[in-house]
């Protein structure tokens, strides 16, 4: 430590090394997600990969979530890599699983022109033997659940983005009707499930939502067994479709149900506590706008936890697109879910954790005639936090003049800092600390810290 060189007495400085500030009253904790949604009548799910459900992970996803989707589990490359050799283990796991924790599983997916095995997908057939395969993938995959699937996601990005249908396999060897053959199939195979139509792109009103809707309005005509339409939701922070939810009553008002299937919303790397707070409200508007339309099913997202997530590996350079990070913690889009769900999303102000359980202290640890160093210590027991924000007022005209560790602005007398892209998790038992050098003149009372 420098040289203690001060005008003040010396009690002053012990009292500022022994000052502790604790955040205001929060909320008390919210009830699990899976709880709030009940009382909404709504899903809220997540995909997952069946290998990590113990610890943690395991307690999360059976805790939160009232609906299990296999990730990978359930796609025709996974269940049949080989002509006629079936690999159900991971299937199997995670509906054993969701049945354990009294959770629905949402199928996923039957006919899509990804994923699948190179026999199939390299294989040269006539229409009527891909007809026939078809047929037998979904009576033989769908009839092995049958009675324990809430719902399938039938066939899955059918459209392209201006449009028209996508180029694939089924398409190309059987024409559009592979879909109603699809969903026809389906049905006879477990006539309770619901049978969904999936895609990505068309959470607005747009040309691929448009085709989307006319699609499954034709099929409503002919008496094709089709349930829901499935919007996965894919998004990018600040990207939200100002049409979602004109977008999904246009769908339930065909007489079908919907669902956000597949939601997370990515940013640039590094997060930080900007990014953070839009992605927050990002989701808290795709949670809106489901509870908001009756035959909005409910809303899965797409790995609970940033450690579970597909986007960094596919978008290089984005992700922590999820609502909990790599170390479990909840972020900010957690509660926010949680308020749009009804409960008091922790701190409330827009979706922000609850600081309940975690204390700030102030220290000033070495001061001169014109300048101080200063230090924020934020420690949780009881608690824990995904991001956080240290907000003081100045009572005798200090500057802020340097900072390290965190990101420190001020206005005035107003001092906010919030946390750097490495250190915003505080888990329960833990700390962070972040410094700043300061300039004073005359006194430098210890202002009082608001923790958020």
């Amino acid at each position: 430590m420098p040289s203690l060189r001060s005008g003040l007495p010396l009690v002053a400085l012990v009292t500022c090394f022994a000052t502790l500030l604790t955040a205001p009253a929060a909320h008390a904790a919210d009830p699990p997600l899976r709880d709030l949604a009940a009382v909404k009548g709504k899903v809220i799910g997540t995909a997952v990969t069946g290998s990590k459900l113990t610890g943690t992970y395991g307690d999360l996803a059976g805790a939160q979530f009232n609906s299990l989707t296999p990730g990978n589990a359930m796609k025709w490359g996974s269940v049949e890599p080989t002509r006629g050799s079936f690999n159900w283990a991971e299937a199997d796991q995670i509906v054993n699983f969701a049945e354990a924790h009294g959770q629905q599983v949402r199928g996923h997916t039957l006919v899509w022109h990804s994923q699948n095995p190179g026999w199939l997908a390299n294989g040269t057939w006539t229409a009527a033997q891909l007809s026939t395969l078809l047929n037998e993938h979904i009576a033989t995959e769908v009839g092995r659940y049958k009675g324990r699937l809430a719902a399938w996601d039938v066939v899955n990005e059918a459209f392209n983005e201006d449009g028209t249908y996508r180029q694939t396999l089924w398409y190309n060897g059987l024409g559009t009707g592979y879909i109603a053959q699809a969903l026809t199939a389906a049905r006879a195979a477990d006539p309770a499930a619901k049978l969904y139509i999936n895609d990505y792109n068309v959470e607005g009103v747009n040309a691929k939502s448009t085709a989307l809707y006319n699609l499954v309005k034709s099929l409503k005509a002919q008496g094709v067994p089709i349930d829901g339409v499935g919007l996965q939701a894919h998004l990018i922070v600040g990207q939200v479709p100002a049409t979602l939810q004109q977008n999904i009553q246009r769908f339930a008002d065909l007489g079908v149900d919907v669902a956000i299937t597949e939601l997370d919303i990515r940013m640039t790397l590094p997060s930080d506590s900007t990014k953070l707070a839009q992605q927050a409200a990002d989701y808290k508007a795709v949670m809106n706008a489901c509870v908001a339309v009756t035959r909005c099913a409910g809303v899965t997202v797409w790995g609970f936890t940033d450690s579970d997530s597909w986007v960094p590996s596919t978008f290089p350079g984005q992700g922590a697109a999820t609502p909990y990070d790599e170390s479990y913690a909840p972020k900010p889009a957690y509660y926010a879910i949680a308020q749009a769900l009804g409960g008091s999303g922790g701190g409330g102000g827009g979706g922000g954790p609850s600081t309940e359980g975690c204390t700030a202290k102030y220290a000033v640890t070495s001061q001169w005639n014109t300048g101080f160093t200063g230090q924020v210590t934020i420690s949780c027991s009881g608690g824990t936090l995904s991001s956080w924000k240290a907000d003081w007022t100045f009572g005798a005209g200090q500057q802020v003049t340097q900072a390290w560790n965190a990101t420190c602005t001020q206005s005035g007398t107003a001092v906010s800092c919030s946390n750097a892209s490495y250190n915003g998790t505080v888990p329960d038992g833990g700390s962070v600390s972040f410094g700043f050098n300061g300039s004073w003149s005359g006194s430098n009372p210890v202002p009082a810290v608001e923790l958020g």
